[in-house]
């Protein structure tokens, strides 16, 4: 079985255009994340699954760079992006990756998609979003290719277009479907990137950590949080967007 990371990336942010090319230690967000993706002993391919736009032919460059694969979509129906990314790479599991998650660690994508490989005619879906306990930024979404060529043929309403899996954890009489937890809850914790106060956080914990632990895991982070309250007061006040 092929198991696919498809990473959905556009430079077209609302709240924090071109976000996930912004550079720390001369490196992007979006490399720093295909990095640690790329440590995920689960993960068969990375691809990245951007639209047709211009602004988005930056982040063809850097994948052409990286010798990253990429697909080029829908900017609204992301849904049909990841369908059809799916589809010409011919994955059979699709773990399901956002692009403003620079620090996510491949310890937690493999600790989902190995639940999910192990329990394949159980479940169609598992991720560590649906109960919230890993700190977000972490989130890992997998679905077998089944369960995304359904959700592409029967969802309809705009909002399950665009955010890809709602249609399949709204359907719990469709779709068997698991939380993955961590030990303790850690899901106060905000280490995506969508503002320019998050973009700060995520500054600091990679100048403090990546140049002398690059393979940091999340729990080194919240080490350092520990030691620096008040750095997780920068972006306490951000509210995620609503579905």
């Amino acid at each position: 079985m092929k198991v696919a990371a498809i990473i959905q990336a556009r430079m077209g942010s609302t709240r924090l255009p071109g976000k996930i090319l912004k550079k720390v230690l001369d490196k992007t967000l979006l490399e720093y994340q295909i990095e640690r993706v790329k440590r995920a002993k689960s993960i068969d391919e990375i691809i990245i699954a951007t639209t047709t736009k211009e602004s988005d032919d930056q982040i063809v460059q850097l994948c052409q760079q990286l010798s990253i694969p990429y697909y080029r979509g829908s900017e609204e129906d992301v849904l049909s992006r990841y369908f059809e990314a799916a589809t010409q790479f011919n994955a059979d599991v699709i773990v399901r990756l956002t692009s403003d998650c620079p620090i996510i660690d491949p310890n937690v994508i493999d600790k989902v998609v190995t639940h999910y490989l192990e329990n394949k005619d159980r479940y169609d879906y598992v991720s560590n979003t649906l109960t919230r306990t890993y700190p977000r930024g972490l989130d890992t979404e997998v679905m077998s290719y089944k369960a995304l060529k359904r959700a592409h043929e029967e969802a309809k309403e705009s909002a399950y277009r665009e955010h890809v899996t709602a249609y399949i954890y709204h359907h719990p009489d469709q779709f068997r479907f698991f939380s993955v937890s961590n030990v303790k809850d850690e899901s106060q914790h905000r280490w995506t990137v969508d503002t320019e106060e998050d973009f700060h956080l995520i500054k600091n914990i990679l100048e403090m950590l990546y140049p002398t632990k690059p393979l940091f895991t999340f729990e080194d982070v919240i080490q350092i949080l520990r030691s620096k309250p008040e750095w997780v007061q920068i972006n306490a006040h951000i509210e995620q967007k609503k579905l």
